[in-house]
């Protein structure tokens, strides 16, 4: 097969400690009016004092919007975007988690097109460009700061809900690992593993031909060849610092891999997607109300040895990214059984629940959460091994009691 890649970025990303410093620079190049979307806890910080004085001193004017919420109920964007429409900002800036970067995006979105978020639901929805929006993550792990999607959570619908379109892509993101020194534990442990679920879904994903109108009529196109290469740095990095980064959160060495993990798993998964991990997270994470990171890395080592069949030599070098095969030897089935030990084990080190029972998944609902999860198609077609209504039930429950081996059937 010939190579075919696709990707959509940022026109410009920035990475190191102290590129929080760009963002007044980087903003007087994008508008003079911003509107800043973040949370009420960063926005108490000193460091965001001193960010917001920078944007200031270089004559941007600034309102700012700190009441952005986990998930980002629907409503809320509703309330930013009318208190900030007379403002009438010529650009958005989102700093904080993956939730202030995703209300960035959707009042961006709102304030250049108007309507209801309802009206964009699904992909390629968006008509036009947006308002620029420059992301700047203080978390390490949704990747939102470089994808072309903004998540929502819709009181109207049981399941979490995306806005998928190349025009979302915010046109900076300027990441300082700096900002992610205050992440606890657990935070930093639920954010990284969610980095490398996506970057592990993204590159065993499913593999297309490069038809000229893939990309023009799908916003996820599966796995290419510059999306692989993300997908095994951000695999490396996590693989070898999130663990240090969870046990020591003041190590910038170990911070900066996990942040740069997160960075290149977006890269990845922005273009390629995610899969059955991820399809299984939204209807159980609707019932458990558990973060969307802890539920897709619970799935992910049943995922992996369900799609061992059809995909051990991907997963073979997955395992050879996290470090596995140290003399070169190792056949192709026993790295790949390896590479799913390793991330069980990874992933127990950093508190990861391994089960969805651990997660408060009623067994009396697993039956519908597997059809739930079929039937979100952008995410089961990305999957290397079909699924049918039994396989998925199966996989569901193999997750709920916690049977590795029963996954793989």
């Amino acid at each position: 097969m010939s190579l075919f890649a696709a990707l959509r970025l940022p026109r410009e990303i920035l990475f190191g400690v102290g590129q929080r410093h760009a963002l007044a620079s980087v903003a007087s190049r994008t508008g003079r009016r911003a509107l800043v979307c973040t949370d009420a806890r960063f926005a108490a910080t000193p460091v965001f004092a001193e960010m917001i004085a920078a944007l200031e001193t270089a004559g941007i004017v600034v309102l700012v919007h700190d009441r952005t919420l986990p998930d980002v109920p629907q409503d809320t964007v509703a309330v930013c975007v009318e208190a900030s429409r007379g403002f009438e900002p010529d650009m958005v800036i989102g700093i904080g988690g993956g939730s202030c970067l995703d209300m960035a995006k959707c009042a961006s979105l709102l304030l250049a097109h108007g309507g209801a978020l309802a009206d964009y639901y699904g992909e390629f929805k968006v008509p036009a460009p947006v308002l620029p929006v420059i992301a700047v993550p203080t978390t390490a792990g949704t990747g939102s700061e470089v994808t072309p999607v903004a998540v929502v959570s819709d009181p109207d619908r049981i399941l979490k809900v995306g806005i998928s379109s190349p025009y979302l892509i915010a046109a900076a993101a300027i990441c300082d690992p700096e900002l992610t020194l205050s992440c606890p534990p657990g935070l930093t442990a639920i954010a990284g593993a969610d980095a490398l679920t996506h970057a592990i879904e993204a590159f065993t994903a499913m593999r297309r031909p490069g038809d000229p109108e893939l990309a023009q009529q799908h916003v996820f196109i599966g796995k290419s060849d510059l999306s692989d290469q993300f997908a095994l740095h951000a695999i490396r990095l996590l693989s070898r610092s999130l663990e240090k980064a969870f046990v020591d959160g003041a190590d910038i060495d170990a911070r900066a891999d996990v942040m740069m993990g997160a960075l290149a798993a977006g890269c990845a998964f922005g273009t390629a997607g995610t899969a059955a991990a991820h399809a299984v997270q939204y209807p159980v994470g609707a019932l458990t109300h558990t973060p969307h990171g802890l539920g897709v890395a619970t799935m992910l080592p049943y995922v992996m040895t369900y799609n061992r069949r059809v995909a051990s030599a991907d997963i073979a070098i997955v395992g050879r990214a996290l470090g596995l095969d140290a003399t070169g030897v190792e056949d192709d089935e026993t790295i790949a059984d390896a590479a799913i030990g390793e991330v069980c084990r990874l992933f127990a080190a950093i508190g990861i629940s391994p089960t969805l029972a651990e997660l408060g998944l009623p067994e009396d609902r697993i039956d519908w959460a597997a059809e739930q999860a079929l039937g979100i198609g952008r995410l089961i077609k990305n999957n290397p091994r079909s699924f049918d209504t039994a396989a998925m039930r199966g996989l569901v429950r193999a997750a709920y009691d916690g049977d590795l081996a029963a996954s793989a059937l």
